[in-house]
């Protein structure tokens, strides 16, 4: 994205005049052969190649992680570009690292794959910052009448997305988020917009309980009001669920989840499709968002990501693909099994044909390339990792039986590749209270269980044992 026109120098336009070339050559290099490969060689490679190794970074087959604050210049020319983005530059790793690099193309391109656009990416060191950095933007300018500007999101999502748009925007910024309890329903999202909207946002699959609604449907509501469909699909990852691929227009991931298994750190980003579209009056933004709020609204708020998270994330990127394939596999027969016991009143999950959006998500949820892999050889729904279920008996039979867990975890977490439950309405979703649980539909008894990839018979007995012991106590 460009800075300031004015006193550029003959050395300067050097400098920049070299960059545009090196930019024409890595368009035709995505363009030409990245786009070519399959899921799992993206997901390997990325942007990182042979050529990068060999010239710059003595060879290294894996990213180098680059701990350092800043990049020095061979001159006063060469900064000045830099400093008003006429080049790409690592200035500062507040807005920009070699690691971080990698880590942003990386993602860009799978939540990108089999899009006909182009998408980008910003790196952010959480999933609350990456939801902040892809919402701010739009609600940067006050309405002409001085109404309190507002947007769309679903009820049923994640406890922090919830405190961060009822307390740090409703609250304390008079933002008005207008919240949708029937996210299939379109008649009910299109009641909630009005000239004083600015995006619509939903997450999908939901955490806890499950939920989702028609993506192209919301799309093209959203894009019939000029504004832009902002979807969060930590729990699918593009390994089953790509939102751009079906006219959304940002995705934000909480990469510390799925997408970074292993559990060794904190990390987020967003990825939006180049010229998106926006009732907002900035054509840089719209253009090129993730650059846009890289260079601008990150350069100065500072949700960076760490260089050593980025190629620590990276690692655990490789393969995603085959361990979401496996986690869904092995949650759906937990999942089963869950069905039938008698401690337990409800199970929700994606994959059960009996989950009132099953036909749903089946439209969209879909293992990546198992229409190329051997153990296939055609397309295969995969519903992630994630499910629920409420225990009968109520809340004190529901401690008891999460009290009694021996191999699987207790804990806020989710994505890894060990098993891990928790009981939102004490944990991720207390801080919501007992009204915006209601609204949500999270009640006091229920489980959220993510399946890892121990072997789903391991898992069956420790749930089983546990409801033995919650049923005699």
């Amino acid at each position: 994205m460009s800075g300031n026109d004015d006193h550029i120098t003959r050395g300067m336009q050097e400098y920049i005049d070299k960059s545009n070339t090196y930019l024409a050559e890595r368009a035709t290099y995505i363009d030409e052969t990245v786009k070519n490969w399959k899921f799992d060689t993206i997901a390997v490679h990325g942007l990182y190649s042979v050529t990068d190794a060999l010239k710059d970074y003595q060879g290294s087959i894996i990213e180098p992680i680059f701990m350092s604050t800043s990049q020095a210049y061979n001159d006063s020319d060469e900064m000045a570009a830099a400093l008003a983005y006429k080049i790409p530059t690592w200035c500062y790793s507040r807005i920009a690292n070699p690691s971080t690099y990698y880590y942003e193309w990386t993602l860009a391109l799978l939540e990108g794959y089999g899009f006909d656009g182009t998408t980008s990416c910003c790196s952010t060191s959480s999933g609350m910052a990456a939801i902040m950095t892809a919402v701010q933007p739009f609600l940067k300018i006050l309405t002409k009448a001085g109404e309190p500007r507002n947007f769309v999101a679903t009820a049923q999502c994640y406890g922090g997305t919830f405190q961060q748009f009822s307390i740090r925007l409703m609250q304390e910024r008079d933002i008005e988020c207008r919240w949708v309890k029937d996210a299939t329903n379109l008649d009910e999202w299109a009641s909630k917009i009005d000239k004083n909207t600015r995006f619509l946002y939903g997450e999908l699959p939901s955490n806890p309980q499950l939920g989702f609604f028609d993506i192209e449907a919301v799309a093209d509501l959203a894009h019939s009001h000029d504004l832009p469909l902002i979807c969060d699909s930590t729990v699918a990852t593009p390994a089953l669920l790509r939102p751009i691929c079906h006219g959304a227009d940002i995705v934000v991931q909480s990469v510390t989840k799925s997408l970074t298994s292993s559990g060794f750190g904190i990390c987020g980003a967003v990825i939006a499709r180049k010229n998106l579209v926006s009732n907002i009056d900035d054509e840089a933004l719209k253009e090129d968002f993730s650059l846009a709020v890289k260079y601008l609204q990150n350069r100065d708020f500072g949700p960076n990501l760490h260089p050593m998270q980025a190629v620590m994330t990276l690692n655990d990127m490789r393969t995603i693909r085959s361990k979401m394939d496996l986690m869904s596999r092995n949650t759906e027969k937990v999942a089963e099994y869950l069905v039938g016991h008698p401690g337990i009143e409800s199970v929700q999950y994606l994959g059960l044909k009996s989950h009132p959006h099953h036909e749903l998500a089946s439209r969209y949820m879909w293992l990546v390339d198992a229409e190329f892999d051997d153990q296939y050889n055609r397309p295969v729904n995969r519903y992630g990792h994630l499910m629920s279920f409420c225990v009968k008996g109520g809340v004190e039979k529901t401690r008891k039986f999460f009290d009694n867990l021996q191999r699987i975890w207790r804990a806020t977490d989710l994505g890894r590749i060990k098993s891990v439950a928790t009981i939102p309405a004490i944990s991720t979703h207390q801080q919501q209270g007992e009204e915006g649980r209601a609204l949500a539909g999270i009640p006091a008894n229920m489980v959220r269980l993510c399946v890892g990839a121990e072997h789903p018979t391991d898992i069956i007995a420790d749930l089983d044992q546990a409801l033995h012991a919650a049923k005699n106590a």
